[in-house]
């Protein structure tokens, strides 16, 4: 598993949380949509591109790149591939560069050939090692500090962040994909724990319980069963596992073939659960189909 593949999953479940990174209103992610573009004739793709939902009033693209590791020729690909999209979409009116660095060491020397670029307003760059003391009240920089965290404070601060959750009323996001987003951070950076285990050692059980969680839930499944997990008798159980791991699958590599559904639709709940663990390494459709095969 991957640390840019769980920022990018953080960034199609929540695209506020973007632009709060940006300074801006979480809000504004009401008018996009967060998805990876394979370019055209090249071998190149965009992973992350914010693009404006149809009808939408906005007009700019943002172009997202989390890079955590060394490569000096970094630049030169991440701005070949804007200008190869542009040339391929002569729609597009004005647009943004967002590169999210781990620290300022991972970023490649500049050299002249990107300077004027860099120093545009249209090319912003954020190093998440500036997070780390950083104090806000916003749950949704919250669980990407969750991210870069040590593991030594990653349960104590995921507490923390489930406390909040249960008494914020102003956050976009929903008590119940608050809670599945800090969920899969922790398994993430405890990959020895099982779900129950770290259920039982971040409080789950008990929290599921309270009034705030079930009428969070509930209005998640008003909306619709794609929203939050059903619970109960052991088919509601199967049904709720394999709803929550499409929605998932579906956020992260786009639309499953009906023929794959068919398959992940047929999994006990003890290998829905294990898709559900897994699935952010996957990269594509034939990475989700080698999984179930």
């Amino acid at each position: 598993m991957k640390t840019d593949s769980l920022f990018y999953f953080l960034f199609q479940t929540a695209p506020g949380i973007l632009f709060e990174l940006l300074g801006e209103s979480a809000k504004l992610a009401d008018d996009y949509e967060f998805r990876s573009i394979e370019l055209k004739q090249t071998a190149f793709r965009l992973d992350g591109v914010l693009f404006p939902r149809i009808f939408s009033s906005q007009k700019t693209v943002y172009f997202v790149e989390i890079q955590f590791q060394q490569d000096l020729y970094f630049y030169h690909r991440f701005f070949a591939e804007i200008f190869l999209f542009l040339r391929q979409n002569l729609q597009i009116i004005y647009c943004q560069a967002v590169v999210i660095f781990a620290n300022r060491n991972v970023e490649p020397r500049i050299t002249p050939i990107h300077q004027t670029l860099l120093d545009s307003e249209q090319v912003q760059r954020i190093y998440l090692e500036d997070l780390e003391d950083l104090e806000n009240d916003s749950l949704g920089i919250g669980l990407v500090q969750l991210i870069v965290v040590d593991s030594k404070q990653a349960m104590t601060q995921a507490k923390t962040l489930l406390a909040q959750a249960q008494q914020e009323t102003s956050s976009p996001l929903t008590t119940t994909t608050i809670i599945e987003l800090i969920e899969t951070i922790i398994v993430y950076k405890f990959p020895k724990l099982n779900r129950e285990e770290i259920a039982k050692m971040l409080g789950l059980s008990e929290l599921k319980q309270t009034r705030v969680y079930k009428d969070a839930f509930q209005e998640g499944r008003q909306e619709g069963r794609q929203e939050g997990r059903q619970e109960g008798r052991q088919e509601g159980r199967q049904e709720g596992e394999c709803h929550l791991a499409l929605r998932l699958l579906t956020r992260h590599i786009g639309t499953i073939p009906p023929e794959i559904e068919t398959q992940i639709r047929a999994l006990p709940i003890s290998q829905l659960e294990a898709l559900s663990d897994n699935l952010l390494d996957f990269e594509s459709i034939s990475d989700l189909q080698a999984w179930l095969d």
